[in-house]
């Protein structure tokens, strides 16, 4: 048997368009022909199943082989195998028709390849990427069927002979382009399988051993599987990480497929994606690494697989964005992960507890970025204290409103960002039987302005950004011990000097127990600069100016009362000697003025 013969195309050779668009992802082609191998060899498991493959099934395998010596590689499956008839209605028609729609669309464009791949399931002619012809030897499993050889070089040229396959299944021969030969490597083989073929569900042997995995767990029902099984899973995944936190195992076949699993992985403190740690599958093929518009974007620093049969396997960004079973899955992993999060909560508060710092990004992040989900997790989102106490946003609320009620009935909530640094501001606040919160993640300048937005009557302050008395403004405060006069000559001492315009200087009456002088950045510069550093857009103007500064004198401080007796000569001495105490306190005292304020001090200490 000989036959040959045409597709009707317009174009001589859509090889080189195929290569020019795809040439980037030309490594698929190994994805695309195991893919096809595989579900050649469960067409024969099924039809086996029901009776209407006849004779023994066998050991279901995908065989990949390398012959330098010829420039082949050999992709081989004991599937269901083809008849010549069917090579010419399931490679060609398909294939060149695809083409064809192709050809003329793109033939002239510069369009976005990721679409066109997204738009072209090109599957078995991915194949012309990098193989000057390719040629299929088959045998079908049908009772009689005559074994076929088909061979083409990406022109609209064909030909099929009778096949030389004795025993049932296909083999794809691919004989290498020039430009092509670095596949022909082993190492570079063996890549690509790991990548795309690592959990495929038949066996693929390269090299004679078997390279994948066919029963990943997340095939599995969660009641077959142990704790130590998912942390097995998740160093097959990740070898060199810690063992996650906690994992969520996804399986719903309504309205949409989607088994998988996510891990909680330990994250650092600061506000750092690791991004595409996530697997994306589509019935165990792999597809990509970048999960944006499948997973939530806070959840991006999650860890594991998620496989959708509803995913096709050449997807592209733009498809992504708009298919709608992306969106519902999108949703759904949203609420398995609220869901979950809140049963760990429930069942064990002091386990959840100790999790939460490396969990707090996932929740608040959560929480900006989806009303939805800022509903299910304002019950288990958590304030922790410098007390090292930890509170929902109700049960603080009701701890700290009796006391920190201003006059005008806003609870206000003091902050640390850095509990270490303002010790003394905290150490201030603790002494009026204030409490003090830790928000010191880099997303909680954006988390403390959706707390404000979203808490009746609440405001949130950063326990270093005023005096105390102006943080939680009362009806009762101190009265000043100073005359109009003195506090009129205090200011001018300190004035003098400080000499640094950007220190405002002001005399208030404040309690005896507190610092001499206090220098503090009001909250608001300090929240536009800490937004600016979060990459805040608008506030980049902000951000860039000088940090103005509020100095309070306290009028009721001994040692201030002291200034006033002496001449302005040593008054203005002292005071620039409690002026650096208040820069050394906030860290803020370095260089000469450091050596200067040591020097001073050791004068100081000599005269006593």
């Amino acid at each position: 048997m000989e036959e040959k013969g045409t597709i009707s195309i317009h174009t001589e050779n859509i090889f080189p368009i195929i290569k020019k668009f795809l040439y980037s992802d030309h490594e698929i082609f190994l994805r695309e022909l195991v893919s096809n191998a595989v579900d050649a060899s469960q067409k024969a498991k099924s039809l086996s199943s029901i009776g209407e493959l006849k004779g023994d099934l066998g050991e279901l395998k995908v065989t990949v082989k390398v012959d330098k010596e010829k420039k082949q590689i050999i992709i081989s499956d004991n599937g269901i195998g083809m008849t010549a008839e069917e090579i010419k209605k399931y490679i060609n028609q398909i294939a060149f028709s695809g083409a064809t729609e192709f050809v003329e669309r793109y033939k002239d464009s510069n369009a976005d390849k990721s679409q066109i791949i997204g738009q072209f399931g090109l599957g078995f002619y991915s194949a012309f990427m990098v193989a000057s012809t390719v040629e299929i030897d088959t045998l079908s499993h049908a009772d009689g069927a005559e074994p076929a050889h088909w061979i083409c070089d990406g022109s609209t040229e064909f030909t099929i002979t009778n096949g030389t396959r004795t025993e049932r299944g296909t083999d794809v021969i691919l004989n290498i382009a020039e430009d092509s030969e670095e596949f022909l490597e082993e190492a570079r083989l063996q890549t690509i399988l790991n990548k795309y073929c690592k959990f495929l569900p038949i066996p693929v042997e390269f090299n004679g051993e078997v390279i994948n995995n066919p029963n990943p767990i997340w095939t599995k029902s969660p009641s077959d599987l142990t704790d130590e099984d998912y942390k097995n899973f998740y160093k097959e995944l990740y070898p060199f990480s810690e063992d996650p936190l906690f994992w969520i195992h996804l399986n719903v076949d309504y309205p949409f497929n989607l088994t998988g699993i996510l891990y909680f992985p330990k994250v650092k403190n600061e506000f750092d994606f690791q991004k595409n740690k996530i697997q994306l599958y589509s019935r165990q093929v792999f597809i990509t690494d970048e999960v944006k518009d499948v997973v939530p974007e806070f959840l991006m620093l999650l860890h594991g697989v998620i496989d959708s049969p509803d995913i096709p396997l050449n997807v592209s960004r733009s498809f992504l964005q708009a298919d709608a079973n992306v969106k519902k899955i999108n949703t759904y992993i949203t609420r398995k992960v609220a869901d979950k999060l809140n049963e760990i909560y429930k069942k064990d508060r002091t386990a959840y507890e100790e999790k939460w710092n490396d969990i707090a990004v996932f929740v608040k992040y959560g929480m900006l970025s989806d009303d939805k989900f800022y509903e299910k997790a304002k019950d288990f989102a958590l304030l922790q204290s410098t007390d090292e106490k930890f509170y929902t946003l109700e049960e603080y609320r009701n701890y700290v409103q009796a006391n920190q009620t201003d006059k005008n009935g806003n609870l206000v909530i003091l902050y640390t960002n850095d509990a270490e640094k303002q010790h003394a501001f905290i150490e201030t606040a603790k002494n009026r039987n204030y409490d003090v919160v830790k928000l010191d993640h880099m997303i909680d300048p954006h988390f403390i302005g959706q707390l404000e937005q979203k808490l009746e009557k609440t405001t949130l302050k950063r326990v270093d950004a005023d005096t105390i008395d102006k943080l939680i403004e009362t009806d009762a405060k101190p009265e000043s011990v100073l005359s109009e006069d003195e506090t009129k000559r205090l200011k001018e001492l300190f004035e003098k000097a400080i000499d640094n315009q950007n220190m405002t200087v002001g005399v208030e009456a404040l309690s005896v127990d507190d610092q001499p002088v206090i220098i503090t950045l009001p909250e608001f510069m300090r929240r536009m600069k800490d937004m600016n550093r979060m990459g805040g857009g608008g506030m980049m103007m902000m951000g860039n100016l000088p940090d103005m500064y509020n100095v309070t004198i306290n009028a009721n401080h001994h040692i201030n009362h002291r200034i006033l007796k002496g001449d302005d000569a040593r008054g203005e001495k002292i005071a620039k000697q409690a002026y650096d105490l208040a820069l050394l306190s906030q860290n803020m005292l370095s260089g000469a003025a450091l050596t200067a304020f040591v020097k001073r001090s050791v004068e100081l200490i000599d005269k006593e």
